[in-house]
């Protein structure tokens, strides 16, 4: 069983459902209101967990009701949290995802106790790191935590994975000890500059990210599917094509399910990224994050047991 480790957040997702997303001044009626569990750290970690992985979680909560709800739902998906703090300084972490017609989101965040976890808390869970075959990391903690955090993975062998999300610069010193690096295409320009609207744009990406010390890079890119390129290889697994009725935690969804099943020396990278699409293609058919997450037996369910 693959052992994964997942340092990320972990919020309350209130989704607020209305006709479009609202321009600048606009007041809109909201038509129905929800909430659910999410964090991109936590989805990622309960799609790993729902495709057969063995997930430890290292983030942080509040001492509230949200944060006993998101803790209680991810031990039910039986989620190691014993690395996961219980802050008396700070909320647990919230979402307000604005859900339009067609699917398409807007999403707030309030990063609460999220933004509480630091290079100490890492040192604490060095164990769990040195344990697992994979760390994956986003950007809704703080960053030197997550270097931290890959430092202890590369000198134990364990590989890292980076979903630079939400979008922002990434330093030389995180790419260094970054063994595979998956943004969207947007997160993808924002980092290095190159729009990613065709193939050769596209290696020329990977190539920014190689000479930084990134093993593997990652793209994806929605209807057409995820690019991927370690410098020998490459290529573009195409994208399974369903009618969307919510896309929070689409890209979630992809990372952890992927993760679950990539062997550690990436020699079936073609037919886990096609596993992480297919679980995403599920997830993005239902409403909410977290709660449309698939299980490994769902997505064989719809697509069969090829992969």
């Amino acid at each position: 069983m693959t052992k994964i480790s997942v340092l990320g957040s972990i919020n309350l997702d209130t989704t607020l459902h209305i006709n479009h997303i609202p321009l600048p001044g606009e007041t809109l009626h909201v038509s129905e209101k929800s909430s659910a569990a999410g964090g991109k750290g936590a989805n990622q970690a309960v799609s790993a967990q729902r495709s057969g992985a063995q997930v430890s979680f290292i983030g942080a909560v509040g001492l509230d009701d949200g944060g006993k709800f998101m803790l209680d739902t991810m031990k039910n998906e039986g989620i190691d949290l014993s690395q996961v703090k219980k802050r008396k300084d700070a909320d647990t972490g919230a979402a307000t995802i604005m859900l339009d017609e067609k699917g398409q989101n807007s999403i707030l965040v309030d990063a609460g106790a999220n933004a509480k976890v630091d290079s100490d808390q890492i040192k604490e869970a060095s164990e769990t790191i040195k344990n697992s075959d994979y760390i994956i990391a986003q950007f809704e903690t703080p960053i030197p935590a997550t270097i931290e955090a890959f430092k202890i993975a590369k000198e134990n062998g364990v590989i890292t994975i980076l979903n630079p999300a939400p979008a922002s610069e990434v330093s030389d010193e995180l790419l260094s000890v970054t063994d595979i690096i998956a943004p969207n295409e947007t997160e993808s320009a924002a980092i290095t500059g190159i729009e990613v609207d065709n193939e050769e744009n596209m290696l020329k990406t990977a190539e920014y990210f190689k000479s930084k010390g990134v093993k593997m890079t990652l793209i994806t890119l929605g209807e057409r599917g995820v690019f991927y390129c370690d410098g020998n290889r490459h290529g573009l697994v195409p994208a399974h094509t369903v009618k969307a009725v919510d896309t929070t935690g689409a890209g979630d969804t992809f990372i952890g399910a992927m993760s679950a099943v990539l062997v550690p020396d990436l020699s079936n990278i073609d037919e886990a990224i096609d596993y992480g699409q297919k679980a995403s293609s599920i997830t993005v058919q239902n409403l909410g994050a977290m709660p449309s997450i698939p299980t490994k037996e769902k997505v064989e369910e719809v697509y069969g047991k090829e992969n």
